[in-house]
């Protein structure tokens, strides 16, 4: 959708319940798509998801984020802010469907098996595919490129891997690492 009908929209959503005395601002968020910020009264939007979303697409992340308004701080994705979604008429689910738009990350990390994952930072810490493994595995290790090109990690990256190698060749101690799940980090166990 294009900003200006988003704006409008929004605008108009916002006002709908109340909110007429809110802010509406675009960001530049990749990973998400709005953001409801009780303290200064500000309900924020991805201009980048914003401009690939359809128009239903765009009303529910803006309801998502008017309940939010409403219900106040203290209810994250509790039942009181799912029962006020839907009331609203959002879909009251956390995040954005999986078959929404979304913005490609700079990094994309393949696993052995060819399995993609993308990031919007420079990876930290070492990680192997969820989809290999449900444990951390470093025959699953994913390594990273940064818009298609081979580049070196950081140093601290560099070091925990060498340190995994020499642990797995010396006979393979617990590995209490972290494992990439879902596009989260998840302790390893």
């Amino acid at each position: 959708m294009r900003l200006d009908e988003v704006e409008e929209l929004a605008r108009r959503l916002m006002d709908q319940h109340g909110l007429d005395s809110w802010e509406l601002r675009f960001d530049g968020a990749k990973a998400r798509a709005g953001i409801c910020r009780f303290d200064r009264k500000v309900i924020g939007l991805s201009r980048h998801l914003m401009a690939l979303f359809d128009c239903d697409e765009v009303i529910d992340t803006v309801l998502h984020e008017v309940a939010h308004a409403l219900v106040g701080p203290r209810h994250g994705h509790d039942e009181v802010w799912k029962a006020t979604a839907r009331s609203i008429g959002a879909s009251a689910t956390r995040c954005v469907s999986e078959h929404a738009p979304a913005v490609r990350g700079a990094w994309t990390g393949t696993c052995p098996k060819g399995h993609h994952v993308t990031r919007h930072r420079r990876p930290l810490r070492v990680a192997s595919c969820a989809r290999c493994s449900p444990e951390f595995d470093l025959e699953a290790l994913i390594t990273w490129r940064r818009d298609g090109s081979v580049v070196p990690m950081s140093d601290r990256y560099e070091a925990e891997l060498r340190a995994l190698r020499r642990r797995h060749i010396a006979g393979g101690a617990e590995l209490p690492l972290l494992g990439l799940l879902d596009g989260r980090w998840a302790e390893a166990g």
